[in-house]
């Protein structure tokens, strides 16, 4: 594996009064319509704290700041790329009235629980978005002090 196949990548597991957020998105390699947490690369000469409030708030249009983190996926993806992926937790105690995605790829926003999230006609992105959701669900909360600053 080359190391252009090799990608760091942020998402934010946003949980409000018992639901999650979810960006709508078309997936590249299916074409198909799916849901996904906010979520995307880390930039260069980007932390990953800055780079997961950043996609936040590109895909969603909200302003938070991430309360703890989740740990580490991978994934090993059909178009035979890695993600290496940090979940960082945000739960915030009220939104504002409106917001939107400032992404153009992003065409909605879903607010769903677990259950809804599986009865929903959209599939999710990849298991990395289950597997944090369980995360969260079993108490999961690491803190962000365990991230050590860029030096």
């Amino acid at each position: 594996m080359s190391r252009e196949q090799l990608h760091l990548t942020v998402a934010a597991v946003v949980h409000y009064q018992k639901k999650f957020l979810f960006v709508e998105e078309i997936d590249k390699q299916s074409q198909l319509r799916v849901l996904n947490q906010p979520a995307g690369h880390v930039e260069e000469n980007e932390d990953l704290l800055t780079a997961v409030s950043r996609e936040l708030l590109e895909e969603t249009g909200l302003n938070l700041t991430p309360s703890h983190w989740l740990g580490i996926s991978q994934l090993h993806a059909a178009n035979n790329h890695r993600y290496v992926r940090v979940n960082f937790i945000f739960e915030p105690t009220c939104l504002p009235e409106q917001y939107s995605s400032q992404d153009p790829d992003i065409l909605a926003l879903h607010w769903y629980n677990e259950q809804e999230l599986l009865d929903s006609a959209l599939a999710v992105r990849s298991q990395l978005v289950l597997d944090a959701i369980q995360l969260f669900q079993q108490g999961v909360r690491l803190p962000l002090n365990l991230i050590q600053p860029t030096r």
